[in-house]
């Protein structure tokens, strides 16, 4: 599996979303300023081409959808940022994290919380 660029996983957010849609569909999912039809198309066809989506044709018309599922992304982008930025280890990541001024008390209890219920 390959890491996607920021337009890419923008599009496969949406595909997620709605698991199923055309191009107009997706275009429609975007905020003011929306981009050029061509260029949604255009980075649609490179996710076929990466194998993170398929499509069902309707004429010329084609319905895409993901062959990945998000969750599967999510674990290797999660174990590609553990081992790139924290040495694989899941302490330095939660250390790092517990350092984040923005992460309140509330948000560690949580943490906590979840950690002793893997435990």
């Amino acid at each position: 599996m390959q890491e996607l660029t920021k337009a890419e996983e923008e599009i496969m957010q949406i595909l997620w979303k709605l698991e199923k849609a055309f191009v107009k569909e997706i275009l429609e999912q975007f905020k003011e300023p929306k981009p050029a039809y061509n260029t949604v198309s255009t980075i649609v066809r490179i996710l076929e081409k990466k194998s993170f989506i398929s499509f069902n044709a309707f004429g010329k018309a084609h319905q895409y959808y993901p062959l990945i599922s998000k969750e599967e992304y999510k674990e290797f982008i999660s174990k590609k940022l553990l081992s790139g930025y924290f040495e694989g280890s899941v302490k330095n990541l939660v250390s790092f994290f517990a350092g984040n001024k923005d992460i309140g008390v509330k948000e560690m209890d949580e943490i906590l919380k979840i950690l002793k219920e893997k435990k």
